[in-house]
């Protein structure tokens, strides 16, 4: 089973909570594993803690991480740091499901990170 949404990020650099989303798409399976993936260059998933100030952390430590400094790439399009990010990040999540239920972690979520925003991202969902 494949599911599809999408989510409109506001920001440049933005990190999204889209656990309850993804949730919504597994309804109906009893048990299996569940990859998110967003096909995007530029984002990427982790599974991490969410909270305001573990959320503004992370885009804190991204941007440390791989600040925008005298990158190659920016000559084309201006935004290397952007898919630097998203590749040390990667594109996909997987977790179990079982009794109905993503199995995370107590306060684990699935967080889309957006290093180069404002955009329309869509995000693929797949149970087996």
């Amino acid at each position: 089973m494949i599911k599809e949404f999408r989510i409109r990020t506001t920001k440049s650099r933005e990190v999204v909570d889209i656990t309850n989303r993804v949730s919504e798409c597994i309804k109906g399976v009893k048990e299996g594993i569940c990859m998110v993936y967003v096909p995007h260059a530029t984002a990427g998933l982790i599974i991490n803690e969410f909270e305001p100030n573990i959320a503004s952390d992370f885009v804190a430590f991204f941007e440390k991480l791989v600040p925008k400094a005298g990158w190659k790439h920016n000559v084309i399009d201006d935004n290397a740091e952007a898919h630097l990010k998203s590749g040390l990040v990667g594109p996909h999540a997987l977790m179990p499901v079982s009794e109905g239920r993503l199995v995370l972690g107590t306060w684990q979520r699935i967080i889309l990170c957006d290093f180069d925003g404002p955009r329309d991202r869509r995000v693929v969902v797949m149970v087996r």
